[in-house]
């Protein structure tokens, strides 16, 4: 499987920082004259790279410009005053400070490349799926592909065409009144509950997964809709008696509406959805 730009340069850098880490803790712990110093330029170079991670590499830099001015004051004033001498020591972070900061920063980069494309593939997936994770339902583009289909052969074989919508009245007050948990199975449930009071060859759709709408190609004409209609409409009451009220706490009521396909004043599955939803408008 290739791998992407953006995940050889995250494990790079995550590789880069646990060296870095292992080194310097290798090099501190070699000099037990010098072990508070290194110590606290460990924790130095530390809260820069949190710095790094946290803010951008600029901030990372200035810091580290900061820390080599101040590291060189250090040098000098042990050089001249004390009488040190300059060595390994004096060289050691000053290379390690700045290495953890671009390892920190390499770290950063990749990960928000890699979230990037993880936010790029969720939306492709998205637009691309025909299927409704949540209810197993066609959702709007397999709508559209498949209304496009029965559209022609209504018009060709003379077979009647209906869309019936369906959505819950009160449903913005419903979703304050009861648990997104709940909202879900209510869902799921009027989804199943669709799908009995249809034939096998008609198809049911979710249209709109946040504010709920399903969709119903049926060949049948306008008057056969209806009875379609007065049967679904049926069921929810019996359920509402039954289970709906003590299971959700409050009554799921339909709103439904219906428009036979009609080849002059319909001239796309959208334009279908449309007339459709005025009709529902009119379900008070």
């Amino acid at each position: 499987m290739k791998r992407s730009r953006s995940s050889v340069v995250s494990d790079g850098a995550f590789l880069l920082l646990i060296l870095a880490c292992f080194i310097s803790i290798v090099f501190t712990s070699g000099n037990p004259n010098l072990y508070i110093q290194n110590i606290i330029f460990l924790n130095l170079a530390f809260l820069i790279a949190v710095v790094t991670y946290f803010t951008t590499v600029t901030t990372g830099l200035i810091l580290n410009i900061l820390f080599i001015f101040g590291y060189g004051t250090f040098t000098l004033y042990q050089t001249v005053v004390v009488g040190g001498l300059i060595g390994t020591q004096n060289y050691f972070w000053l290379i390690m400070t700045p290495l953890f900061t671009v390892a920190t920063w390499l770290l950063t980069l990749g990960n928000r490349q890699l979230q990037q494309e993880n936010d790029q593939l969720i939306k492709a997936n998205e637009s691309l799926a025909t299927v409704d994770a949540r209810t197993s339902l066609k959702n709007t583009l397999s709508f559209q592909s498949d209304a496009s289909v029965f559209m022609a052969l209504s018009v060709r074989y003379h077979i009647p065409l209906t869309l019936m919508v369906i959505s819950v009245k009160y449903w913005d007050e419903l979703r304050r009144m009861i648990g997104e948990e709940q909202l879900l199975e209510a869902i799921q449930d009027l989804s199943k509950m669709s799908q009995v009071s249809i034939r096998t060859n008609d198809s049911l759709y979710l249209l709109n997964k946040e504010n709920p709408m399903w969709g119903m190609l049926l060949f049948t004409d306008l008057p056969g809709a209806m009875i379609v209609i007065e049967r679904l409409r049926s069921r929810v009451d019996e359920r509402n008696r039954d289970e709906f009220a003590n299971k959700y706490r409050v009554e799921l009521v339909l709103k439904m509406g219906a428009v036979a396909y009609d080849a002059e004043q319909i001239s796309n599955p959208l334009e279908f959805i449309a007339q459709a939803k005025k009709q529902v408008e009119y379900d008070v």
